[in-house]
């Protein structure tokens, strides 16, 4: 697909917004809040796809056919940060990170490499939402407090990644959404090798690994 802006013609991604979560065990829940505030409150143009994908499963595969880039949004813990802390990282990133794992048995990177064996390209990047309590005794639905704080910020981290990527996008009501002139690429953070970087929202300045602010 192409966009033309004035005289210039723009090859448009089909982009894939992974929501990744159970809505019945607290914070495990952040993806799938991530999903409700993004599909009720925006309306995105059809390359952008919106899934609440629940526990991420071998299923997405075609979802890695068909995009060029996939933005995940997914519960982490063992970051050594506050809950409610929002990351951005590359898939490898988290891989490759002695302590911190996604709270699936299937990570973003798993599904990337199994969907290269079979000849599928798609790059990617992950929001990850440190967690402060995702076993509950019982069944409960809801966010924990700070996590649930950190909700507004996950949402603009994945507004700010879709503005950067030159995708344009109305609210609800069809008024065009026009990020803030900070914003007018996507939110610098810090890119430390073998951990992620807290995301410092669609305003923030660059940081560096030495002086990287933290959103709680």
């Amino acid at each position: 697909m192409r966009e033309v802006r004035g005289d210039t013609i723009f090859a448009m991604e089909n982009i894939a917004v992974i929501c990744v979560g159970n809505r019945l065990m607290l914070d495990d829940g952040i993806g799938p809040a991530v999903f409700d505030e993004l599909s009720e409150k925006y309306s995105f143009p059809e390359q952008v796809s919106l899934i609440d994908a629940g526990c991420m499963t071998m299923d997405l595969l075609p979802v890695v056919r068909d995009c060029d880039f996939l933005i995940v949004v997914d519960a982490i813990d063992g970051t050594g940060e506050a809950p409610g802390t929002v990351f951005r990282f590359a898939p490898e990133e988290i891989a490759d990170h002695p302590v911190m794992q996604s709270l699936h048995d299937l990570r973003v990177i798993d599904l990337l490499n199994a969907a290269a064996l079979l000849g599928y390209e798609a790059k990617g990047i992950c929001f990850g939402i440190q967690v402060e309590n995702m076993s509950p005794a019982f069944v409960t639905e809801g966010l924990t407090p700070r996590v649930h704080d950190a909700l507004a910020l996950a949402v603009d981290a994945v507004l700010a990644e879709l503005v950067a990527r030159g995708v344009s996008f109305d609210y609800a009501d069809g008024r065009p959404f026009v990020a803030p002139a900070a914003s007018t690429s996507l939110a610098s953070v810090s890119r430390c090798a073998g951990r992620p970087s807290p995301e410092m929202g669609m305003c923030a300045r660059e940081t560096n690994c030495d002086d990287a602010d933290r959103t709680e």
